[in-house]
């Protein structure tokens, strides 16, 4: 039988834990953790995932098979993001493994490493070890040799749950075929279940006015109305959250302020009448009004839109964009940008600049400009292809890889497909932001593109959790679409 290098698990101590809780010496080294201690396996692709990985499972041990490092060092060279996270994941080992005062054979303790983050131990492979596995699994392929060291700690350690962490689905399968243990990285899950996500918005109940009314303040300011409220929702409503109520005496508002038991409510700004057109562009459903009272507040510094094909999101956001750059000078002009992962097979090197290149890739904002060009005003031809050169003047498209490093002052700053962003991405995005800028997300995260993403780690799902309730920021989930009957039926049946 072929032998791969193989790190001994955990030390004797851990192995008394397998079969007592009762914590004892080994020698005066340590005591042995309680039987509910686990031992994971890491894959490799959990480390490329995410690099701090090595401190996220608090008081479990970790084992790190040689062929994990193998993997890590055949994806370290280039720039890409896996690249990227597989040198700062080396590094971290090394971190670790160097600092270690009593070797490595027992186990690395990680409570000083992760400052206190987690109390558990690093194995690292020290041994070789019998690969011993079915005919029908070759022991050339990495992952298959991750399997068998996998069950040479099962056997090892059989009072003990060892358990594999993949990201990888085909390498879970494999893994519970042979009887193992495995599991997905969930550390990074923003919420387990999207449906569960934050959408901005809060339908009040019939009786809202018979259990909130008393004691209401009401006055008007700059043409607002405000309501200061006391009752049992006001604790459950986060500020710059929206509220409605349908009916005889419908309301439009949104939280500006929440204290204890107690809220400001403000009402809206009409964006549905024609008079407060955004460009020519009227909301066409109350989540549209919804989205351009927060992309009209200069207040609002972070916008994050949610929605299914054809809800408008690019649109409004660029009809608020322009109006803002034009027409009432706010910012200096728009800047987009979104992640060039494509849907099919990739079309190959584009030539030309840094605009050029992204052009494809810009399909959305041309066919939102014809629409919003339309709605510039009369003057014929003429008129529309200077209203068409000046728009164009002042949006400037942007490629993600030339982000790090960059401050943008007084700018309308558009992320579009943001769902295929991962959070630290999306953190390197919205740090580009300086003095007088507006950043905007936007995506669908039923449409992911991106590897080894998800609806709960994706970068969107991330900062609509992360920033809510925070006074200058917002998020509305969009739920009607708005381009076609054809689109809309097709979103719902396909």
């Amino acid at each position: 039988m072929p032998a791969i290098s193989k790190a001994t698990p955990p030390a004797t101590p851990n192995e008394a834990t397998a079969t007592t809780a009762r914590p004892r010496r080994n020698n005066g080294r340590r005591a042995a953790k309680p039987a509910t201690c686990k031992l994971f396996v890491l894959d490799t692709n959990v480390l490329m995932h995410d690099p701090t990985s090595l401190y996220r499972f608090e008081e479990h041990d970790l084992y790190v098979p040689i062929m994990t490092l193998e993997e890590l060092d055949n994806n370290k060279k280039g720039t890409s993001e896996v690249a990227r996270n597989a040198r700062q994941a080396s590094r971290m080992l090394d971190e670790i493994v160097s600092g270690a005062a009593d070797g490595i054979v027992d186990g690395i303790p990680l409570d000083g490493p992760s400052r206190s983050l987690a109390t558990g131990r690093l194995y690292v492979q020290t041994e070789a070890i019998e690969i011993k596995l079915p005919p029908a699994l070759p022991t050339a392929r990495g992952d298959n040799q991750i399997l068998a060291v996998v069950m040479f700690l099962v056997d090892k350690y059989p009072g003990r749950e060892v358990i594999l962490v993949s990201k990888d689905i085909n390498m879970r399968i494999k893994a519970r075929a042979l009887g193992l243990a495995a599991q997905d990285y969930f550390n990074d899950k923003v919420l387990e279940d999207s449906d569960l996500l934050y959408t901005g918005t809060r339908e009040l109940p019939a009786d809202f006015w018979d259990t909130h009314g008393r004691g209401m303040q009401s006055w008007k300011e700059e043409g607002r109305t405000y309501y200061r409220l006391n009752g049992p929702l006001a604790p459950e409503m986060l500020v710059n959250e929206f509220v409605y109520q349908d009916g005889d005496a419908p309301l439009q508002a949104w939280v500006k302020e929440r204290e204890g038991r107690s809220v400001v409510l403000e009402t809206l700004t009409d964006f549905s009448h024609h008079k407060n057109n955004v460009w020519g562009i009227t909301a066409r459903n109350r989540e549209q009004n919804f989205a351009l009272n927060l992309l009209m507040n200069p207040e609002i510094d972070f916008v994050t839109l949610l929605g299914q094909a054809g809800t408008g999101k690019t649109l409004l956001t660029l009809a608020a964009g322009l109006t803002q750059v034009l027409e009432s000078k706010r910012y200096s002009e728009i800047i987009m940008t979104r992640v060039t992962v494509p849907v099919g097979e990739d079309i190959g090197f584009l030539p030309g600049t840094e605009e050029e290149k992204m052009a494809p890739w810009m399909g959305a904002l041309e066919d939102n400009l014809d629409v919003l060009n339309g709605t510039a005003g009369e003057g014929g031809d003429w008129g529309r292809a200077a209203t068409r050169d000046l728009i164009r003047s002042r949006i400037k498209i942007k490629s993600l890889n030339f982000m790090r490093g960059r401050t943008f002052l007084n700018k309308f700053l558009i992320i579009d497909e943001a769902q295929n962003l991962t959070p630290k991405q999306m953190k390197t995005l919205i740090t580009r932001a300086g003095p007088g800028t507006k950043v905007i997300c936007m995506g669908n995260i039923a449409q992911i593109d991106t590897p080894y993403l998800t609806e709960g780690s994706s970068g969107l799902t991330f900062v609509v959790d992360r920033f809510k309730g925070w006074a200058h920021s917002g998020h509305i989930t969009l739920q009607r679409g708005e381009r076609s009957r054809l689109a809309d039926y097709a979103a719902d049946v396909l």
